[in-house]
């Protein structure tokens, strides 16, 4: 075979084994059988010799085989006859048919066939079969198949790891857990310090291996289906603000001008009449930056006034590079574009654009951006007696957390390289160190 051929590396199939036992059977060499199947002859050798069926001989406790270091054996004095000085394998026992050291030596061997210990390892050619009174080895397609998939299951049941590491990952891991970090996260950080992938470590979580559980998991338990929208009623008056801003003016403007950066906004509200306020929340898609702003209510004036106020810290010029386009829902505290769009000179500082009614996939990554608020602002829970502060705090943990979206980067790390720093300045923006990140409701405790 030539050294360079390509051989086919796919674990062997049933009639692949077939005709192995078949090519053994015939006499054929391990080469001979692997030209046939495409395989190297080390392949075929390791799977006859790891799979081969070994067939006990009829054993005669009272009738051993000859010892098989009869040969060179020198064993003096084992029976119990006085001034017997011959060497014991001459002793014959005539009633047994054997030599006596067959059954009084304690380093009796027991002979095996030399066509097992060497190729072919099998005696399924063999022509002495029939008259061999040696342990035998068969390789059998069928056997060979069942103990391959047996092996192939239980190889990935069970824990690989021992006591001791289990105890150290479960010291590294729980403590984290409880803290509302995910484990794309721990994995970014002190993924050289954890021997095992991620998978393993929700199989290990799932079958309560570590301290953490499944419902220490966020996505673990998963929330409830809510019942689709049939349709949302638009009055003539509200549909005017979308001409020339709907969701396919926005993708022939993408289409245009591919490279300017996109900002989602939207708004995050509390319980049902039990909660005034609400969060302005703002997601760059380039780096997957949040920012959250406090808002005294849910309407327009509010929003207003948070890009008026960044505008005059900013500068439009600022403003302008980071905010050029801005996606965002029907919502009637968005329905004002005009001012949004311009600040109180009339200068024009952004784009605004809007999703189609009920469609909210089309700025999907905010509203999965929003669960790392739910985790620690629970859903239904009010929203009074926030500050901005708290606000701050929230982000920073947020945009702290590795994400595998990211590479195992942070939002925070990715947006000090592609945003203006003048805004996390402005905003006190600051990254938490991977351990210290945290996403449960006791970050903000009311």
């Amino acid at each position: 075979m030539s050294k360079n051929k390509s051989y086919d590396q796919k674990h062997l199939t049933t009639s692949q084994r077939i005709h192995i036992e078949k090519g053994l059977n015939d006499g054929l060499s391990f080469a001979a059988i692997a030209r046939k199947l495409d395989k190297h002859p080390s392949t075929i050798a390791k799977e006859v010799k790891k799979y081969r069926t070994f067939q006990p001989r009829e054993e005669n406790p009272k009738k051993p085989l000859r010892c098989a270091l009869f040969k060179e054996c020198t064993m003096r004095f084992l029976c119990d006859e006085k001034d017997c000085v011959k060497m014991c394998k001459t002793c014959f026992d005539v009633r047994l048919q054997v030599s006596k050291c067959s059954y009084l030596c304690p380093e009796y061997r027991e002979p095996r066939c030399e066509s097992i210990c060497k190729a072919p390892y099998v005696c399924n050619h063999c022509s002495r079969q029939r008259t061999c009174n040696k342990n035998k080895a068969y390789y059998i397609a069928q056997h060979a198949d069942r103990s391959y998939h047996e092996l192939l299951v239980s190889c990935r049941q069970g824990i690989n790891q021992s006591a001791a590491d289990i105890a150290l990952l479960d010291d590294l891991i729980s403590p984290l857990l409880a803290q509302g970090q995910s484990l794309a996260h721990i994995y970014a950080f002190h993924g050289h310090e954890i021997p095992c992938s991620r998978k393993t470590l929700y199989n290990y979580i799932n079958q309560g291996v570590f301290t953490a559980r499944n419902i220490d998991l966020r996505r673990k338990v998963r929330y409830k289906c809510k019942p689709r929208k049939t349709g949302t009623r638009i009055s003539l008056a509200a549909k005017q603000f979308r001409i020339g801003r709907t969701y396919d003016d926005f993708q022939k403007f993408i289409q245009a001008n591919p490279e300017v950066p996109i900002v989602e906004m939207d708004t995050v509200e509390g319980g049902k009449d039990n909660s005034t306020q609400a969060f302005l929340t703002l997601f760059f898609r380039n780096c997957s930056l949040m920012l959250i702003f406090v808002l005294q209510e849910k309407t327009q004036d509010q929003v207003i006034k948070v890009f008026d106020y960044l505008t005059e810290k900013l500068t439009i010029k600022v403003f302008q590079e980071l905010f050029p386009v801005i996606l965002t829902d029907n919502g009637i505290e968005f329905q004002f574009p005009e001012r949004i769009e311009c600040n109180k000179n009339g200068e024009i500082r952004t784009r605004i654009f809007y999703c189609n009614p009920n469609s909210s996939w089309q700025k999907g990554r905010i509203e999965k951006n929003h669960e790392y608020i739910r985790y620690v602002i629970p859903k239904g829970q009010s929203l009074d007696g926030y500050t901005q502060r708290d606000a701050c705090i929230l982000m920073n943990h947020i945009n702290s957390e590795a994400r595998d979206s990211l590479n195992g980067c942070t939002p925070f790390r990715l947006s000090k390289m592609l945003l203006n720093n003048r805004l996390h300045r402005l905003l006190c923006l600051q990254e938490i160190s991977a351990d210290q990140v945290t996403l449960k409701p006791w970050l903000l405790k009311k």
